[in-house]
């Protein structure tokens, strides 16, 4: 019976001794890349291939393609213009054809700043947030510093977490949960580059009446990806206001609840702009529904 209660002793440790290891290396590498994903600034242009790819002027990369797309819009326009000579088919003005060539002519080559700026203001709204929030409560608003106040409710240490234990669990489930939002803030972030190399087609396609949809849908999803960070702040802000010194179940439920609200943060804001969604647990879903 000793023997048995010694093997079962050690397999426990070797559980904790494994899984604390994993938590360790977890605490000391994802959460300063959140910051880094979720927090988007202009350093996302910082980088040559991404800026190559853009184009740094009208005779290369996809601007140079957009540039070609705008002559062959204004080569259709003169056909058409001709052939409603022909059929009496109504058509707008070629004024008003001109007029929106060249204006969106100026946007399409300007795109790459446009953007620069959707995601400059952008930050500065997210930034100051966060700022008001370390005004207020006297510390950085970040997750590198949160989960430092998390392991404070959950155990001062990970060598002291007990996967066996309540404590440990919710260790278990907060890691599982931050790895979670890795995954969704990495896709956001992917998205958000991908978006931002649409943006001279977006503005070629106001051109055309029946193409415009095109726009309107790049600009409710761009905005909607950048508007998590805001959405995201807030949360943190309010995550941050929680008593994480009381050691009540109370207080750890609602640390679960707000990494779930951060987990969630991209659902709640496509139901409530629009948008694509970013939730990894909604495409494992997907996926497994198409298996099936």
């Amino acid at each position: 019976m000793e023997n048995t209660t010694n093997i079962s002793q050690v397999i426990i440790d070797t559980i904790n001794n494994l899984l604390n290891t994993l938590f360790s290396s977890i605490d000391n590498s994802v959460y300063e890349t959140l910051d880094n994903l979720a927090f988007i600034d202009t350093d996302i242009f910082n980088n040559s291939f991404f800026e190559k790819t853009f184009g740094s002027g009208s005779n290369n990369g996809l601007l140079m393609i957009a540039n070609s797309l705008l002559l062959a819009v204004c080569l259709y326009y003169c056909f058409k213009l001709m052939y409603a000579h022909f059929t009496g088919i109504q058509i707008e003005r070629p004024y008003q054809f001109v007029f929106k060539l060249l204006i969106f002519g100026i946007f399409v080559n300007c795109s790459f700043y446009i953007c620069q700026t959707f995601i400059y203001f952008n930050s500065l709204i997210s930034g100051a947030i966060r700022e008001v929030g370390e005004s207020i409560l006297g510390e950085t608003i970040s997750f590198s510093a949160l989960i430092e106040n998390l392991n404070s409710v959950v155990g001062s240490t990970v060598a002291e977490v007990n996967v066996f234990s309540f404590d440990g669990l919710l260790k278990s489930l907060i890691s599982v949960c931050f790895l979670s939002l890795l995954f969704s803030y990495s896709l956001r972030y992917i998205m958000v580059k991908v978006f931002i190399l649409l943006t001279p087609f977006a503005f070629l396609t106001l051109i055309n009446n029946s193409t415009s949809w095109f726009f309107k849908s790049w600009m409710k999803i761009f905005l909607s990806l950048l508007f998590i960070q805001s959405f995201v702040s807030i949360v943190l802000l309010i995550v941050f206001a929680l008593d994480f010194n009381s050691p009540s179940v109370f207080s750890k439920i609602l640390c679960i609840g707000a990494i779930y609200a951060l987990i969630k943060a991209n659902s709640y804001v496509q139901q409530f702009v629009g948008g694509i969604s970013t939730d990894i647990s909604q495409g494992f879903k997907a996926l497994r529904s198409r298996v099936k």
